[in-house]
């Protein structure tokens, strides 16, 4: 199974979906896409993240920011289970597109693959895995969680920010733990002081640490 990871171009996959035929690249177009994988249609954890993910369908969309879900049943399957996830959250219409990937094949491209989650032939069944790809294609960034553990949608949303954030800023500013849209943002060691000056008008701080190497500056962004 390839190790694809940050940095990575996310294969070129055509597939079938709820929504058409899709290829991935075409998809992603000049804006950024989360490509996201569950275990399979009609199973508990992933019909509550389907449906969280439909309820943020419009906050990704404010930011210019695609879904794309997929799982290892067919379309038929898809669009039945889709009734289940709508009417276990009223009120919140799923969108996106689901792809197919009966075969299996798509999720080992796409390192999606549980290593120990099998179904009653022994196949392995995909991750909950989830790539923010960007406008070049690669991945930006990846969660990966095992089939017992469902997503926090609030922090997928936060990482998009962040990335977005990052991105705003060619690179110069990095978001610190537990940051959240709104809070100050820390400029990147390769940015000089004098650089730093020019690029952030509104001054920065630099953090006071034993070392006295300076390296921790905060900024608005």
């Amino acid at each position: 199974m390839p190790g694809l990871t940050i940095g990575d171009t996310i294969p070129n996959l055509e597939l079938d979906s709820t929504q058409g035929r899709i290829r991935i690249h075409d998809f992603v177009g000049d804006g950024y896409a989360i490509i996201f994988s569950h275990p399979a249609d009609f199973t508990p954890v992933c019909t509550t993240e389907m449906a969280a993910m439909a309820g943020y369908a419009e906050e990704f969309k404010k930011r210019g920011v695609k879904l794309l879900g997929i799982s290892c049943d067919d379309v038929a399957s898809h669009k039945e289970w889709i009734k289940d996830i709508e009417a276990f959250k009223p009120g919140s219409k799923l969108t996106y597109p689901i792809m197919a990937d009966p075969d299996r094949n798509a999720i080992r491209e796409l390192n999606m693959v549980d290593p120990d989650e099998k179904d009653a032939r022994g196949v392995s069944l995909p991750s909950r895995t989830l790539h923010i790809v960007g406008p070049d294609k690669t991945v930006k960034l990846s969660f990966l969680y095992p089939a017992c553990t469902g997503r926090n949608m609030d922090e997928v949303l936060r990482a998009v920010d962040s990335l977005l954030t990052a991105a705003r800023h060619k690179g110069k500013v990095a978001t610190p733990a537990n940051w959240k849209p709104g809070d100050r943002a820390v400029i990147g060691p390769s940015v000089s002081d004098e650089e730093a000056r020019k690029l952030f008008p509104d001054g920065f701080e630099t953090a006071d640490l034993p070392s006295k190497k300076g390296y921790l500056r905060f900024t608005k962004v």
